[in-house]
């Protein structure tokens, strides 16, 4: 049976700064390197054939502190700018409190947490998953069907983009949803890589 795991990276610098990351490469804060940490003692006892992650090092280097944590280092690991987060655009490096005073709250949050509004030369969580779900289908989707058990460390928009997938989440229910950082979602998974079981570790 099909196993599948995601975790969104650690605490960035500029998640404890309160900025809006998107592309930018930002390393894991002090608080992101212990929630990987985490991350990896709850997957203890866990065996994966591969494992994924995006272009960005605060994937990157979450995904290594887990596979250290459970001693799984030698596993393949593919690292696609696919997986990457949803770019902000005019937004990146800027400050979240700061955007809204000079948008308003109500335009940040419908740039935020809208299906289909991208921010200025950004994506939106539609363009996303424009990306994401073709690298699942191809890259993926394949391995899962062989009966490989996935791990996937990525960023939280690329994994609500995934989440909306995998679990058939209206447009109204991804907006609503919201990927905590360094702690596993695992996913046991039919055949045809349909959901039986979902929870959080």
């Amino acid at each position: 049976m099909p196993k599948l795991v995601i975790v969104r990276h650690g605490q960035s610098q500029w998640n404890l700064e309160n900025r809006f990351t998107g592309w930018i490469d930002i390393d894991l804060s002090p608080k992101g390197i212990e929630e990987a940490k985490s991350a990896g003692l709850k997957l203890v006892g866990y065996k994966f054939d591969k494992a994924f992650t995006s272009a960005l090092k605060r994937a990157q280097k979450t995904l290594d502190i887990i596979l250290d944590e459970i001693g799984e280092k030698d596993i393949p690991v593919e690292k696609d700018k696919a997986l990457n987060e949803r770019m902000y655009g005019d937004l990146q490096g800027l400050n979240k409190d700061e955007t809204r005073e000079k948008f308003g709250a109500e335009q940040v949050h419908i740039w935020r947490r809208s299906y289909d509004v991208a921010p200025p030369n950004g994506e939106s969580l539609k363009d996303t998953a424009a990306r994401v779900l073709p690298y699942w289908e191809a890259k993926i989707a394949p391995e899962l069907k062989s009966g490989k058990s996935i791990l996937i460390a990525a960023h939280g928009n690329s994994l609500r983009a995934l989440v909306m997938h995998l679990e058939n989440l209206s447009k109204e229910e991804i907006l609503a949803t919201e990927i905590p950082t360094g702690v596993p979602k695992y996913y046991d998974l039919s055949d045809d890589l349909k959901v039986i079981e979902a929870k959080y570790l």
